[in-house]
């Protein structure tokens, strides 16, 4: 376990990761040309996500998202596009697994490489209300998943 002081400088750094993908996010925009644009909203905060994803095969080819809310939301989706880009359905699955299990609580989870950044939203399990904002875009994702497998 690591030290106090060491924590604090883990949750400066990932408070500070979360600020840089909503600040500057990663693969913000429409996708010309998506097989699947899946739209997700929060009626609690009024965020509201819209996923763009191609396949290639059972491959995400290219993922991105658009839409507004907090930065909870933002990051999340900023970094899933980062995640699941380029890589096989079986492991987008493995990884949207792992990164739910993790904002609702699951240490271990949270120290899953898989997840690369998006680690950083561990701390979100702390706020229930926050959920919903970290999960949207997974959310999205999934269900532009399961609608390319029909």
């Amino acid at each position: 376990m690591p030290s106090p002081e060491r924590s604090a400088q883990i949750g400066a750094l990932y408070q500070e990761m979360i600020l840089d993908h909503y600040r500057r996010p990663r693969n913000k925009g429409d996708l010309a040309n998506a097989e699947q644009t899946v739209v997700m909203k929060n009626p609690l905060c009024g965020d509201e996500i819209a996923v763009h994803v191609s396949f290639d095969g059972d491959t995400i080819s290219d993922v991105r998202f658009s839409g507004r809310g907090c930065s909870i939301s933002q990051a999340s989706a900023s970094m899933m596009t980062q995640l699941v880009k380029g890589k096989p359905l079986s492991e987008i699955e493995h990884i949207r697994t792992r990164f739910r299990e993790m904002v609702m609580g699951d240490q271990a989870a949270g120290e899953d490489a898989s997840l690369g950044s998006a680690r950083a939203l561990g701390g979100v399990s702390q706020f229930p209300a926050r959920v919903k904002c970290a999960l949207l875009a997974w959310n999205a994702l999934q269900t532009a998943m399961t609608a390319h497998a029909e």
